[in-house]
């Protein structure tokens, strides 16, 4: 639902800055192309860009094996919102994105396209990727929302697309990034040592320890040794895995509060620790402006 929010926050104690921005919540209504079909879009933070779900992809006039050999051809491709609506469009292929996320890099063809609701309608570039097998078709990442929107799981305390986050079981801060896409926190972990492990079930390994080692992007380490909580089934644009989850707790420097995290190897990753919505939901909405 989108709402104005009108707020001012200190954020240092002579300076205050009033806000005054359209309010998104963590999945609107989108139209592409002023297209007649609507897509249940994740609003997400955590996207530099937005991203499409396009399949049968055909660049005009032949495709070269390199992928940006073919900037500035007609590229024409099916997509299928969350209902099974078909549209098929053309767009020229303007750049080419390179996508780092815990299962590797994929180059992908990057488009223009008109994307929006009734009243704010703007065209930005978006990522091509065949998201069948994802809940959400349409990621509105932060070069639709920047300027424009706040990002809202609840109406709260306003934070940026990244923010010092700090574990206190680790003592390690973090320059973390703010995610709406991503349902839970993530953090970096390696070594990863379960005491009698169950390699078939991981659920099996529930109340568990689990010892592991991690570090922020100072490089600065940390062994740690926590209970299985829980277990998380993820799903990306390169499949699906199970993940440990354990209770830390974190948040910006002095405002901490036990939240579940799961353990992923982040080593190829810019960002060491994701922050999901289950840290955001009742705490924070989220400006990637700031």
């Amino acid at each position: 639902m989108r709402k104005i929010l009108m707020l001012c926050i200190s954020l240092m104690p002579i300076m205050a800055f009033a806000y005054s921005k359209p309010v998104l919540g963590p999945t609107e209504f989108f139209s592409i192309n002023q297209g007649q079909i609507k897509y249940d879009a994740r609003i997400d933070t955590g996207a530099s860009n937005s991203s499409l779900n396009a399949y049968q992809l055909h660049v005009i006039g032949g495709s070269s094996d390199n992928k940006a050999d073919n900037i500035g051809k007609i590229i024409e491709f099916t997509t299928q919102n969350e209902k099974g609506q078909v549209q098929h469009l053309k767009a020229r292929i303007v750049d080419i994105s390179r996508v780092k996320n815990a299962q590797g890099k994929e180059t992908r063809y990057m488009v223009e396209l008109t994307l929006g609701f009734a009243g704010d309608v703007r065209k930005v570039r978006v990522n091509l990727r065949n998201r069948e097998h994802m809940d959400f078709k349409l990621l509105i990442g932060r070069n639709w929302l920047k300027n424009h929107y706040l990002v809202d799981v609840q109406q709260n305390p306003i934070i940026g697309a990244r923010a010092p986050i700090h574990i206190k079981e680790a003592d390690l801060t973090f320059k973390a990034r703010i995610d709406t896409g991503a349902v839970e926190n993530s953090l970096h972990a390696y070594n990863l040592h379960v005491n009698n492990e169950d390699l078939i079930v991981k659920d099996n390994n529930i109340g568990k320890l689990i010892t592991f080692t991690t570090n922020n992007e100072k490089g600065q380490t940390v062994t740690l040794t926590r209970p299985i909580v829980e277990t998380s089934l993820i799903r990306n644009a390169q499949g699906s895995e199970v993940r440990y989850m354990v209770n830390l707790t974190l948040g910006e420097p002095g405002k901490e509060y036990l939240v579940r995290v799961n353990l992923k190897d982040r080593s190829a990753m810019k960002q060491k620790l994701l922050i999901g919505r289950n840290w955001l939901d009742g705490h924070y909405l989220v400006d990637v402006g700031r």
